[in-house]
């Protein structure tokens, strides 16, 4: 399989630098699989779409400030992208950093006269691991320094605007970990949710932090030969058992984003069973996977070649993808993170 096949192209002004006014104000495209239609309206209509007697899943990831911007010993300016922390003790953590260049074990970066860090190892491709000063509150210290890390397709400051703290986060994200969002979920408002509750639909929630593995481009024209990179979800025993009550009485499972649905499909056994646990997946997901969970996907619109756009082809179909992507591109959509949705059944 090529990731040639994969691509397509879109115009740079539909890609979103804002998120819509209101949450629920975005568009939605519903894909229908089986039958291949196609129809608009907006996610605040999302609540007469959904199956009766769904079951909806969320990912209740929290973003945090992960970038800082700093100074090396030169001088010279440096900016570091948290990822995930590699020891259990002390703030020790595996960074992507801009401007680490000739960097070796032991140098020092400097964010603030209260917060500095050393590398332990060199960093390769940017990438190292930092141990940070002091090793207590560090928590506090990136919230008041720290940045919210938009992607690189949004051309402004990153983080730097208030708004972004409340609007690059669902409205429900409860644990921190995630150094992107899970963007599907940034059109839901507590109204929303309230009204698909009382409408009897039931929800529940995974966690999968969002990191490098998500975003990390394919170099390889072979699909196939991809490896992601793993990242970290937690699955409560309540949440298990009403996902396996679901699949066994027949009721429809709609995923909120490709993470939470990277996270049922890893949490799935062989017999069809969802497990509890806190586990990591590398799960890459192309066309020709067999999904044994999720029955429908709210996502975004994603990047041409990326993992992303290829578990959605994976579960609607690499040609009624493509025709709904030129679909969006021609009524003009907004693409990417604070852009518009999909609703595939």
């Amino acid at each position: 399989m090529l990731l040639s096949d994969f691509d397509y192209d879109l115009p740079p002004d539909l890609i979103a630098q804002e998120p819509a006014p209101e949450r629920t104000n975005s568009r939605l495209l519903v894909v229908e699989r089986h039958s291949g239609r196609l129809s608009h309206c907006y996610f605040a209509a999302l609540l007469r779409l959904l199956p009766t007697n769904c079951l909806l899943v969320l990912n209740d990831t929290r973003v945090f400030p992960a970038r800082l911007r700093g100074r090396k010993e030169s001088g010279g300016a440096v900016e570091v992208l948290l990822l995930h922390r590699v020891a259990e003790e002390g703030e020790t953590w595996e960074v992507l950093g801009k401007g680490a260049q000739g960097l070796r074990v032991g140098s020092r970066l400097w964010f603030a006269p209260e917060l500095s860090a050393e590398w332990l190892s060199t960093p390769c491709e940017g990438r190292g691991v930092l141990r940070f000063f002091p090793r207590d509150d560090l928590s506090a210290l990136l919230e008041r320094l720290g940045e919210i890390p938009l992607p690189p397709y949004i051309k402004r400051p990153a983080g730097s605007r208030a708004q972004d703290r409340e609007r690059y986060q669902t409205v429900y994200a409860r644990h921190p970990g995630a150094v992107a969002a899970p963007t599907a979920g940034l059109h839901f408002t507590e109204d929303l949710l309230a009204a698909v509750r009382q409408r009897g639909i039931e929800t529940v929630f995974v966690t999968l932090h969002v990191g490098a593995g998500t975003f990390q481009p394919i170099r390889v024209e072979q699909v196939e030969t991809h490896k992601m990179e793993e990242e970290e979800y937690e699955l409560n025993a309540a949440a298990a058992e009403h996902l396996n009550r679901a699949k066994a009485t027949g009721r429809k499972i709609i995923a909120v984003g490709t993470t939470t649905t990277r996270a049922l499909e890893s949490a799935c056994t062989q017999e069809g069973k969802v497990q509890a646990g806190r586990r990591r997946t590398d799960l890459f997901i192309y066309p020709g996977y067999r999904f044994r969970v999720i029955d429908g996907l709210i996502t975004n619109f994603h990047l041409p070649r990326s993992t992303l756009l290829l578990l959605v082809s994976a579960f609607a179909g690499r040609e009624l993808i493509r025709k709904a992507y030129a679909e969006a591109v021609a009524r003009r959509y907004r693409f990417y993170s604070y852009g518009d949705a999909m609703l595939i059944v």
